[in-house]
């Protein structure tokens, strides 16, 4: 018997124990780490491998539609999140001169919509999560690879700092650049880049601005977001060539470079910025959606399954959906092999078609030149006439959404 056969006859026995039955999460982004919640409350014993040294991401804000709220209660956080949300009266989308083109009140939101819409520190999400695990559940500064993705006869393996781990489950929530992805579909050509640079960073003035949403200019735009503790989280994305870099390594004079003529509070808020907390980074997406986002005993998630442009806002929201549905249909007695397309099935057409709708909206913001972006604002400002319910309906697609209660297939 050759070394190859019996490292596969070991594995086969192996799969009879129970240590088999563990999930492990490659990945302790938001997605990982929701998964590992959603799976843990299902009974399912789950271990993440977080390569970075800490979960802490620094200047970073995120905003949690109704679809990711209701999935966060499903996880006993969501109110947790919420209390942290900070109120404002409206929200809207404006020209760089400061003119409203269309503008909406925040219970005119919640009404539509059954829910708030919750903006919040992205470090705040991670550690509503950590904490609802058990001790000693994620593991930061250690690198997990899969090795094989298994099957119904044999258990996934997994290197990490231990060596070889077998597992029923491997849920790879290992980002755009997923090396798992490319191990199990070498042949899809990965992401693309769509154009688009971005620059977020978290800001104190004080006290928060009167207006909160975004600015649309040519080719680029604004975003302004409130937080708790007079926090504002604050981005900006334009069109430019991959791995374009400020010449002196300063961001923030890029920012000013490029938004301080535009209506305040942009470019007051962009100064307020600490050079080193900027964080830029070129958008890139799956244009290409995967044949699958499972293979063998494993399933991708969230940006390794379906990274999307952030125009909809909806990247963690959908990786918290993923999370979600995926541990819906597993209990500890269900082998994850059999039920792993069904997580396909729910998941692909849905993020197919909002990662579509992320992109369109990309193409909008993308107008440059001065007719373009004039029918544009023309086409905005008469939807911005509308009822609110009118112009709040195609977000209902996305954010209508309804989790399935765990412990339920859904």
């Amino acid at each position: 018997m050759d070394a190859q056969q019996d490292r596969r006859q070991r594995r086969q026995q192996d799969g009879r124990h129970q240590t088999d039955r563990q999930a492990i999460v490659i990945g302790g982004g938001i997605g990982g780490l929701t998964a590992a919640l959603a799976l843990h409350r299902q009974g399912v014993p789950v271990r993440v491998h977080e390569r970075a040294e800490s979960l802490e991401p620094v200047g970073a804000g995120l905003v949690l539609a109704p679809n990711a709220l209701r999935s966060l209660d499903r996880l006993g956080v969501g109110e947790r999140l919420r209390a942290l949300a900070t109120p404002h009266p409206a929200v809207g989308l404006r020209h760089p001169s400061g003119r409203w083109l269309a503008r909406t009140s925040t219970s005119a939101l919640e009404a539509c919509f059954g829910d708030m819409i919750a903006a919040v520190a992205r470090a705040d999400v991670i550690a509503a999560l950590v904490d609802a695990l058990p001790e000693g559940t994620v593991r930061t500064g250690s690198p997990a690879t899969l090795v094989t993705p298994g099957s119904t006869a044999e258990p996934a393996v997994v290197r990490t700092g231990d060596g070889e781990e077998n597992a029923a489950l491997v849920v790879a929530a290992d980002g755009i650049r997923s090396a798992t992805r490319g191990l199990l579909f070498p042949r899809h050509p990965g992401p693309r880049y769509s154009g688009f640079t971005s620059w977020r960073t978290v800001v104190t003035p004080g006290r928060h601005p009167a207006t909160a949403g975004e600015v649309w200019g040519r080719g680029r735009l604004a975003g302004i977001v409130p937080l708790a503790d007079g926090r504002v989280y604050v981005y900006g994305a334009a069109l430019a060539p991959a791995g374009e870099r400020a010449a002196d390594g300063d961001e923030r004079s890029e920012l000013l470079r490029r938004y301080g003529d535009w209506c305040a509070p942009v470019p007051q808020l962009f100064a307020l910025a600490e050079p080193g907390r900027v964080l830029r980074h070129d958008v890139w997406d799956l244009t290409d959606p995967l044949p699958a986002h499972h293979h063998g005993r494993v399933a991708l998630l969230g940006d390794a399954a379906h990274a999307m442009c952030p125009f909809q806002g909806q990247g963690a929201c959908q990786a918290i959906e993923d999370g979600l549905i995926l541990a819906s249909l597993l209990t500890p007695a269900t082998d994850p092999a059999a039920v792993l397309p069904a997580y396909t099935a729910a998941r692909l057409p849905r993020t197919t078609a909002v990662a579509a709708g992320s992109r369109r909206i990309g193409g909008l913001v993308a107008l440059r030149s001065p007719a373009a972006t004039c029918l544009r604002t023309a086409a905005l400002t008469l939807a911005g006439l509308l009822p609110a319910r009118t112009l709040l309906g195609p977000s209902a697609r996305t954010y209508d959404w309804q989790p399935p209660d765990l412990g339920e297939a859904g």
